[in-house]
């Protein structure tokens, strides 16, 4: 199987780790909370840690609005990467920084966050490696690996909903990459839990994460899926809706879920996923001749660049799985790129984005406030003059 390898295994738990918030010059630091009520019912980090979030109060007219945020990650498919894992702060929240900076959709500034500035914003922190999905009872006393994702997500919930988020009048659930498959995995889980009548919706953010081959032929992300289902005991917290026709594995996949989902829900993604190309269609050191094309798609070859042009077909194909139902919100650009909301000069500056003549900021808001529907899909690379391109870093 493509992942068994362990170098190729860390990358998808190593990373996703890239895909945490920088701290931009707008950014601004928020303290830890550490959910230390949820140890006595059993929800818990991989490595018995209590989970924990970092929440940013609201004012004015958001003082009932949440935004809670799920951060990435990637997971851990089989004993070995899960306790390698369980000692990062991917595992354990005694590895954790004590503060993280919010910017993007979590800055609270107007001029850099326009519609979710003044919200009470969460951004929770992942430490389970199922994106939140997983529950096993036992622990092997030699590890002591506690596979507990879904007890983590209930017990930050209910944490949160004691600090106020059951009054929310608005409420948006949101992460990037890992993060971003779990606001979908638990979006209508999330609505069901806030007041009746509340304006509830689901954003994701890198995290449509498609079963297409690699170059060489080997479908080793449905592969790797399925380890991390066996692995976290995810099947029975996965929607019956789709576990009761495909393996659980298959689950995971958003384009074999998105259909069900009732909740308003946005997709925000670049159909050149950045991650994607790297770790599923052009996996570790498959072929060494994409080395320099997979980290910078100017420096793709005629015949790469017809490759990743066909991966995008595939990502379409997958996409329209989801229907075409009237409250869904698309923004697929064509930019090489991979977590568009948490960097601030991606989702709300001068320089960003755009679709329609819009910024991912503004059409997620037109969007979750009804001013106007979006559901826009970028031409093909390189059409797009509007990516942004960082100089001496990566963001993926």
């Amino acid at each position: 199987m493509g992942m068994e390898n362990g170098s190729k295994l860390r990358l998808w738990c190593s990373a996703f780790a890239c895909a945490l918030a920088v701290l931009e010059a707008d950014g601004y630091f928020v303290d830890i909370t550490y959910v230390k009520s949820a140890v006595a019912k059993g929800a818990v980090c991989l490595d018995g840690s209590p989970p924990a979030y970092h929440l940013a109060r609201g004012s004015g007219s958001g003082a009932n609005s949440w935004l809670v945020h799920f951060e990435g990650g990637g997971w851990c498919n089989n004993v070995t990467t899960c306790l390698q894992r369980s000692h990062t702060r991917l595992g354990s929240s005694k590895e954790m920084a004590k503060q993280v900076a919010f910017s993007g959709i979590l800055s609270n500034t107007p001029d850099y966050n326009p519609d979710f500035y003044n919200w009470s914003k969460v951004r929770v922190r992942y430490c389970d490696g199922s994106s939140f999905t997983g529950y096993k009872e036992e622990v092997d006393p030699s590890t002591n690996l506690h596979y507990r994702g879904a007890r983590v997500w209930q017990a930050v919930m209910e944490d949160l909903l004691g600090k106020g988020m059951n009054k929310a009048q608005n409420a948006l659930i949101s992460g990037c990459s890992a993060g971003g498959l779990t606001s979908i995995l638990h979006c209508d889980r999330f609505h069901q839990l806030l007041p009746v009548g509340a304006n509830v919706k689901c954003l994701s953010d890198a995290g449509f994460f498609i079963n297409v081959k690699d170059i060489a032929g080997v479908n080793h992300a449905a592969a790797f899926f399925n380890d991390v289902v066996r692995t976290h005991g995810s099947a029975n917290n996965l929607p019956s809706s789709c576990t009761s026709k495909l393996p659980a594995g298959m689950c995971l996949f958003p384009q074999n879920e998105v259909k069900q989902i009732q909740t308003p829900l946005f997709i925000l993604n670049a159909a050149y996923d950045s991650w994607q190309v790297r770790n599923i269609l052009v996996p570790g050191a498959s072929d060494p001749s994409w080395r320099s094309c997979k980290h910078d798609i100017n420096q793709c070859s005629g015949k790469q660049l017809k490759t990743l042009q066909g991966f995008r077909d595939h990502f379409l194909e997958a996409l329209e799985a989801q229907g075409d139902s009237s409250t869904r919100g698309l923004f697929i650009n064509s930019c090489f790129a991979h977590c568009q909301s948490e960097i601030q000069e991606i989702w709300f500056a001068p320089g960003s984005p755009m679709l329609g003549n819009k910024r991912i900021a503004t059409a997620v808001g037109d969007w979750f406030y009804g001013r106007s529907p979006f559901q826009k899909t970028d031409c093909p690379y390189p059409c797009d003059s509007t990516c942004h391109v960082f100089k001496n870093s990566s963001h993926t």
